[in-house]
Formats: structure tokens, sequence, C-alpha cells
């Protein structure tokens, strides 16, 4: 159990998109830069998204603007449709995150359309990202394990929408427990189900923990073989338009777990403990990770 995982941090996007508190410009860019001291080499830092419908969200330019150039780190920038990914041309960041809701009761909520029409936007932004260039692309399957709306989602489905992402050539592809609904068992099986699809293409796992399940999972994701996991410093998370979706889980939570293990994470548990500490402070409530509650304990001994 040396090997390494890694922990793409959400914090700042996923984090803080469903907070009644909206920072400012400064904040959110403090809140990164201290991230990326404790360790974050790949960060979703902006939302391209209508402002006007997720106000916590506002700004994305200016942050992109006011974080200097790291070629030792990759800013993501979270695309929903065309307008969006243009944004993220336009700002130029590392990594685009397009997402695809895998219903239609949770696309028409979320972003104003259904699965076929998103799966349509998303081979659109590829064909254009062909032919005018830009930022490494990820496509990331929201509700995957569950809707708030239509309940279960088949893994016959989910597969289907994978294979034909797949087709088109990307980075990477995520599956997103976005109102954490999975069990371990379950994701290990679709984990394995969508690989034998997926060719070479890095899969992604990101889980919330809305009930108690996300470290479960994440451990379920590993031992199926997938090195890649989204994580929020301090458990922040939620989704505006998921009822009762609570964050993600905990950056330094996971990363305690991994490390005590004997995998590498390339994190500073300290500073993240500290960055999620200072975050509660200006948010005026508690951290949800459990390690920034609870402390550390001591590593085993070799």
């Amino acid at each position: 159990m040396s090997r390494f995982i890694q922990i793409v941090e959400v914090g700042a996007r996923d984090g803080l998109q469903n907070e009644k508190l909206s920072l400012e410009v400064g904040q959110k860019v403090e809140f990164i830069q201290r991230l990326e001291a404790a360790g974050a080499r790949r960060q979703e830092t902006v939302s391209f998204v209508n402002p006007a419908r997720v106000p916590q969200m506002a700004g994305a330019e200016e942050i992109s603007a006011a974080l200097p150039v790291d070629t030792d780190r990759s800013r993501i920038g979270l695309v929903l449709n065309m307008r969006g990914w243009d944004r993220a041309i336009s700002t130029g960041c590392d990594e685009a995150n397009v997402v695809v809701c895998a219903t239609d009761g949770f696309g028409i909520r979320n972003q104003g359309a259904g699965v076929a029409e998103q799966m349509q936007t998303l081979a659109d932004i590829v064909a254009r990202r062909a032919k005018a260039g830009g930022p490494r692309m990820t496509a990331t399957f929201s509700v995957a394990f569950g809707c708030p709306f239509e309940g279960e989602v088949s893994e016959d489905h989910l597969v289907s929408l994978v294979r034909e992402a797949a087709s088109l050539g990307l980075d990477e592809i995520a599956l997103a427990d976005t109102i954490g609904v999975a069990d371990p068992w379950t994701v290990r099986h679709r984990v394995e189900a969508v690989q034998k699809v997926m060719g070479s293409t890095p899969l992604r796992l990101h889980f919330h923990d809305t009930r108690n399940t996300g470290l479960a999972n994440a451990f379920a994701g590993i031992e199926a073989g997938v090195t890649i996991l989204d994580a929020s410093c301090g458990g922040l998370g939620g989704c505006p338009f998921a009822p009762n979706a609570t964050g993600n889980i905990g950056t330094e939570d996971l990363v305690y777990m991994l490390e005590r293990a004997g995998f590498e994470t390339g994190f500073d548990i300290e500073k993240l403990i500290e960055t999620a500490q200072w975050m509660a402070g200006i948010l005026g409530k508690p951290p949800a990770a459990s390690v920034s509650r609870a402390g550390l304990f001591p590593r085993p001994q070799a």
C-alpha cells in the first residue's frame, strides 16, 4: 500500500458553492493558495456557471487572474455548457471539468438540459477543442449513483454514458455521488463495470458524505484500482440543486486514512487542518471533517 493516490482538492469550488455566505474574491484566492501550500497539486478553483443562479461562484475571471502562473500545479474550472467552455478558455484554466448529469430530472434542474442534450454539448466541446485547442478535459457524471428526483440510477445506463464519453477521447472521466447515496459494494461493482468500457482513460471518483459512507466508498474505489479521488478541505460542500446533500469527504480525513495505511498523497495534513479551521472561522461554523475536530494521532511505527 505504498502507491500514490492523487487527491483533487475541490474545496474552493464544490466546497463553497452551497454556503450561505458568499466570500470575497480575495478570500477565495487566499483559500486556494493555502490549499496549494498544504500540498494541493490539482484543484478545482472556479466554476463558470451563471452567478445569478449560483452567486457563491461569482468572480471566476477575477480569481483566475489573481492566481500566479505555476507550472507545478493545475487549476480546474467547472464547465456546464459551451459558454462556460469559452470562459474557461479566456481565463487560461489548466483544465476544464465538464459536468454531465446522469438523469434528466437532475439535469433539467441543475443545467436546464436533459442527458441527451448534455452529451451533445460534451461532444461539441470536444470538437471545438480539437479544432481550436484548449486545456485538459474531464467529463464528470453527476448523480452517477442516485438522483434526488428519479431515484436509483441503473448501472447499465451509467455504463452506456461512460462508453459514449470514452469514445470522444477525453483525458479523464469521473463518477460523482452528488447526493451521497452510494455504498462501498455498489462503488466497487460500478467502478469495475465502467472500467471495462473506458479503455486507458483514467477514472476519478467524487464522493459526498451525506449518509456517512464517503470514506468507505473511497476505500472501495481504491480497492478497485482507482488512484484519483476528489476531496474538500474541512468537509465543505453541497449542491444548490440537490436537496439535503451535504459536503464532500474531508481532504484531511482522506489523507489521514490513506497515509496511516502507507499510501502517499503529497499533502501536509497539519496545514490542511489549519486551513480548515481558518475557513471555519470565516464561515462561522466548525469543520465537518472529523480530523479537524478530533486532531491527529501518531502514525504506526515502521
